[in-house]
């Protein structure tokens, strides 16, 4: 599919003759930057593809991915994610917290606690309400494991990293400022490293304190993104295991997007707190000839 083909079905002209529109509504919305498109309706047979399209930040709308909400035989609601690659994710810690604003603020429950099905298992929810909508919300993120620290080799370095197992996989690198802008430079190379088959979210850590630590992440599936709630909660896992801040005490976490509280005991259950935000609601006109759900 010729991506600037794809460009043009997002302008608002009329269709050429015999072309069929398919329309898609979409809600963007974003945890301090963090930005996915959610979705109340279970995934289309062509997520993957899908996921790609649209969360291009150059040819199309753009975003870190697609988010669905869904039905639960076992919570309130169950949440499936889906990186800006196509891949899906187990876990994201701003993406839950936006699917709470987006039920409770649509009228689709009048809970102010809920139960989310992701695929690490089922999150906790506390919503927290300013003039009937969500202003913030608290998440149990469940336990985050820190394991050994290895020694990796990128592109003539020897790094020092901290496994990082917070319901999906992390490995947190300690750093100063400067160190700050590595992301961009060997996220990459991290996140495919023979070490991780699979894969890897990669976070950049400089303590600022031992009550606020600023941190930046290549997310695995989709590199550097302004926020990351499983990173945050991964750095200050590491940072409580290295001495660096104290377990039971809240530490705020400094991201390109904002700020997130975490807070971890000494049994590893790890509480997250952050905003989520609508950022624009929209009905997208794909054209037929352009867009066949057969074909992607």
């Amino acid at each position: 599919m010729s991506m600037t083909r794809l460009q043009e079905c997002w302008q608002t002209m009329e269709p050429a003759e015999n072309e069929r529109e398919k329309g898609m509504k979409v809600t963007k919305m974003h945890g301090i930057g963090n930005d996915y498109f959610y979705f109340n309706e279970e995934p289309p047979v062509n997520v993957e593809k899908l996921a790609v399209l649209l969360s291009d930040r150059h040819r199309s709308l753009g975003s870190d991915g697609l988010i669905y909400i869904c039905r639960s035989e076992c919570a309130d609601f169950r949440m499936r994610i889906f990186n800006a690659d196509g891949s899906e994710a187990k876990m994201c810690g701003n993406g839950i917290r936006c699917v709470g604003k987006y039920v409770y603020d649509k009228g689709m429950t009048e809970k102010k606690v809920l139960q989310i099905e992701t695929e690490s298992g089922i999150k906790t929810l506390h919503l927290h309400i300013e003039d009937g909508k969500v202003k913030t919300v608290s998440v149990d993120m469940g336990k985050a494991a820190v394991g050994k620290e290895l020694a990796l080799e990128i592109e003539g370095r020897t790094y020092a990293v901290f496994p990082v197992s917070v319901g999906n996989p992390h490995v947190v690198i300690f750093t100063d400022e400067e160190g700050l802008a590595l992301p961009e430079k060997i996220g990459s190379f991290i996140e495919h490293h023979p070490l991780f088959p699979d894969g890897v979210n990669v976070e950049f850590v400089h303590i600022l304190s031992s009550s606020k630590i600023c941190m930046r992440v290549w997310e695995r599936g989709s590199g550097v993104t302004m926020a990351c709630g499983t990173g945050a909660c991964a750095s200050v896992a590491a940072s409580a295991a290295c001495g660096y801040c104290a377990y039971g005490e809240t530490v705020s976490v400094e991201l390109d997007g904002g700020e997130l509280e975490i807070a971890i005991d000494t049994d590893g259950n790890v509480q997250m707190s952050g905003p989520a935000e609508f950022a624009y609601e929209a009905e997208v006109r794909i054209i037929g000839n352009v867009y066949d759900e057969s074909s992607l």
